[in-house]
């Protein structure tokens, strides 16, 4: 596939040979990679280049990479975000999924995996194959072809993970997944992270949805969208 058709990625990384790996891997499937040191630099260049996604650095000169993600998402600017990092705390991957970033790789970790990642993250922004209709729940409108969510014909900015996992539920409506299906079936893969991902995207979908009973928890299995009585 060309460079055109894979699109340009931010790699936002002040470790010289960590981002000269990653620039590497990325190239060879077909992105365009531009290499930013630090937080300012960073943010400038996704604002400009508009990437099709950005890995971030959590520790980065400047600002860290939550900081950048905070600022995009702040201006509703949807490019996917993913952080790798060396931290491993689940404290750090929480916030930097409620920051808005839709996947957390940790370091030392595999190029391919990372590259593997990144196409998965795009499949979730890209258009929808199967489903194309308008989907209606509640005061809830998706529209799988245009990726927009409406609260009451208001729109409401979703990341991409955060679209494919509401549009998932309530296309289903009152059934019951699974933490681990729902990784499979909306992160395209299933992660070592762990359940508190899917926690943290329901929280926040929740929050922004401003319709806390929309997604029901089932103590002990998963989530399911709910079709009140």
């Amino acid at each position: 596939m060309s460079v055109e058709a894979r699109g340009l990625v931010v790699v936002v990384e002040d470790e010289a040979n960590i981002a000269d790996i990653l620039r590497l891997y990325l190239t060879r499937e077909g992105f365009e990679v531009h290499v930013a040191p630090d937080g300012p630099s960073g943010l400038s260049s996704i604002l400009e280049l508009k990437p099709v996604a950005a890995l971030l650095d959590v520790g980065l000169p400047g600002f860290d990479g939550t900081e950048i993600c905070k600022r995009l998402r702040a201006q509703n600017n949807s490019t996917p975000v993913l952080f790798c990092t060396a931290r491993d705390d689940e404290i750090d991957r929480v916030l930097g999924l409620e920051m808005g970033a839709d996947d957390y790789i940790t370091k030392p970790f595999s190029p391919r995996e990372v590259v593997a990642r990144v196409k998965a993250v795009l499949r979730r922004h890209g258009p929808a194959v199967e489903q194309t209709e308008l989907v209606e729940f509640e005061r809830v409108s998706i529209d799988p072809q245009t990726r927009h969510c409406t609260i009451a014909g208001v729109e409401v900015p979703l990341t991409a993970t955060e679209f494919d996992l509401l549009l998932y539920l309530v296309s289903q409506p009152n059934k019951v997944f699974s933490r681990d299906q729902l990784m499979v079936e909306v992160w395209g893969y299933s992660s070592a992270v762990g359940s508190r991902t899917v926690d943290v995207h329901i929280a926040q979908l929740r929050a922004k949805l401003g319709e806390p009973d929309l997604i029901r928890t089932v103590r002990g299995v998963g989530y399911s969208a709910e079709v009140p009585e």
